[in-house]
């Protein structure tokens, strides 16, 4: 009876020692794989184009290129010039603004002026002196455009800007011009040159003027 159960709790103690080992051996093959796995998911981590993190530098300004920003100057200017057309002459047929795109063009190749038209019709728009254009300071560009005249000057100017329509010398090369029921003080120092619709134009005489 004795060796029969001596001969059980060695059997026993046999399994126990193959179940240690065989869990053993379990777990150095989880360790190894984990070893060889590890590295490689830290190193995709930064490596992998599809699981990187997307970094942009702080400091990176994208900026337009020459053309963009040349193309953003002009539809600018076009902006100003067709503004200036509207609320200066929407009712005075084409001529009437065609007359006072060539105002503002003239004056941006005198000395005396700014040289871009953005420039020439909002001077003195911020100065206690007074603006060049009324429309600039008085409300009238925060009032609602007529959108059937609006879209008529916007294509008047942009050919003009364009050069479909090539401006003449409707206003003999005129650099000022107020409305008929105006009587400016500086319109006895200049040379009256046409009348346009509801608008007189002057420029300099050879002696110069205001």
């Amino acid at each position: 009876m004795r060796s029969r159960l001596s001969a059980a709790r060695r059997r026993a103690a046999r399994i126990k020692t193959a179940h240690v080992r065989a869990d053993c051996a379990l777990l150095a093959a989880v360790l190894v794989v984990l070893a060889g796995a590890i590295p490689a998911l830290a190193y995709n981590h930064y490596t992998d184009e599809s699981s990187a993190p997307a970094t942009v530098p702080l400091d990176v300004v994208v900026t337009e290129s020459p053309v963009e920003q040349a193309l953003a100057a002009l539809g600018t200017e076009q902006q100003c010039l067709a503004e200036a057309m509207y609320y200066e002459a929407r009712g005075e047929g084409a001529d009437g603004q065609k007359a006072i795109a060539e105002v503002i063009l003239q004056r941006t190749h005198d000395v005396n002026y700014p040289k871009t038209i953005c420039g020439v019709v909002h001077e003195g728009a911020k100065r206690h002196t007074g603006c060049q254009f009324s429309y600039t300071c008085d409300g009238s560009m925060t009032r609602p455009k007529n959108a059937v005249a609006w879209r008529r000057v916007r294509q008047l100017a942009g050919n003009i800007m364009q050069g479909a329509v090539r401006l003449g010398y409707l206003t003999g090369r005129a650099t000022n011009f107020h409305a008929v029921d105006v009587e400016p003080v500086w319109a006895d120092t200049l040379v009256r040159t046409a009348q346009i619709g509801n608008h007189i134009f002057y420029r300099r005489g050879p002696t110069g003027g205001s």
